[in-house]
């Protein structure tokens, strides 16, 4: 009798010390559900065609179909990467703009001078120029209404200060608009040019262009998405953009006044604008009508190429973490978008798979995979699968 009274208490107790258990392991379980993003490297993607090598690698955009889509640099290749024969397998220069599918098979490519571009910048505007292609071949973005968007920027021209404009193309290369011409800037205050211009993101709910117009002026520039019409710029904090401010590195005390190197720009579903200060080592985050909101400087102490290069958000519908492309570490930071807290970090400088050499541009896919494009004597794009 004792022992048939023993057995239930027994049951009982052992039931208790498993909800005890489970309890125990909820808040790590819970903690690997909501940890930050891991990735693994394809270290076979793109599947280029064997007739074409890439150059430096500057820009990199997905679209709605989860189509990647590349800027790279034919400029910037070397004697030794050119076949001399016409007739042989490989190789000769990609085109600058290429389309390849999320398994990395290449659809199209297109991009370059057009048959007028050998005419005078003085007389182009009268003779009715269709374009000009850039001379350096920078930012790329696909809009929500798939069209191409391409910048001008960085290269051994910079010095120069003649990069004056954006492009606008069709998915398959038809030109639409330039905002801009060649060698027409007037500083940080022309709101008719950009000069140098890093970066663009068109944000869908005003159709307006945001410009990280930034190796040259010192500035965000927004532009009506249709018409070019200009709309409003700022500066650091809010600023108002100078041009006379000595740029010098910060790597400690109060953040500068004025923007050194705006190199990247997206704007978050909820109207955040994140802009890439990249040789300040640091974010600034601004309203859509330019407010400053806040910053945060990524391993501000940095002397090598600048931290702060790209972002690019996760695809979920709160884009709860933000991706920070760090050239001079050669990592990928991954932080909170909201708190803009980092929660981790991954890669490091090197050649192999999965490591960075001049790390330059970022995109996100509908899956959550990360997209790298390298320029410098990386001249690759990388993808990273998102594991969980």
């Amino acid at each position: 009798m004792r022992t048939h009274l023993w057995r239930p208490l027994l049951f009982i107790v052992a039931m208790a010390g498993l909800s005890v258990a489970a309890r125990a392991l909820e808040p790590a379980s819970q903690a690997g559900r909501d940890g930050p993003p891991v990735f693994q490297v394809d270290p076979s993607w793109p599947k280029m065609p064997k007739q074409w090598i890439l150059g430096q690698v500057s820009g990199v955009a997905t679209d709605a179909q989860d189509h990647v889509w590349v800027l790279q640099r034919p400029w910037s290749l070397n004697s030794d990467e050119i076949a001399k024969n016409p007739e042989a397998e490989c190789c000769s220069a990609a085109p600058p703009v290429m389309e390849f599918d999320s398994a990395g098979n290449y659809l199209q490519g297109w991009g370059g001078k057009p048959a007028d571009d050998s005419r005078a910048p003085s007389a182009a505007a009268a003779l009715g120029w269709s374009y000009q292609w850039p001379m350096d071949e920078h930012g790329i973005h696909v809009d929500h209404k798939g069209n191409v968007w391409v910048s001008s920027a960085g290269g051994p021209r910079m010095s120069e200060g003649k990069e004056n404009f954006l492009l606008k193309f069709t998915r398959d290369g038809k030109f639409l608009l330039q905002i801009g011409r060649r060698g027409m800037s007037k500083g940080s205050l022309d709101t008719g040019n950009v000069n140098n211009a890093a970066d663009i993101w068109v944000h869908p709910a005003t159709n307006e262009v945001f410009v990280a117009d930034g190796y040259r002026n010192r500035r965000v520039i927004v532009y009506d998405a249709d018409t070019g019409t200009f709309k409003r710029m700022w500066g650091a904090y809010g600023n108002t953009p100078d041009d006379q401010v000595p740029q010098v590195f910060a790597g400690d005390g109060p953040g500068p006044p004025q923007f050194r190197t705006v190199h990247g720009i997206k704007v978050s579903a909820d109207g955040l604008v994140y802009v890439n200060d990249r040789l300040n080592n640091r974010i600034q985050v601004f309203t859509l009508d330019g407010k400053f909101e806040r910053e945060i400087f990524i391993e501000r102490k940095t002397q090598l190429l600048g931290t702060s290069f790209n972002t690019a958000f996760s695809p979920d519908r709160d884009q709860r973490w933000l991706y920070v492309a760090d050239a001079g570490n050669g990592r990928i930071h991954i932080l909170n978008r909201k708190s803009l807290q980092e929660v981790g970090a991954f890669g490091r400088i090197g050649r192999y798979a999965g490591q960075f050499v001049f790390m330059h541009n970022l995109a996100t896919d509908s899956r959550g995979n990360l997209y790298v494009s390298e320029v410098g004597t990386g001249r690759r794009v990388q993808k990273f699968v998102l594991q969980k």
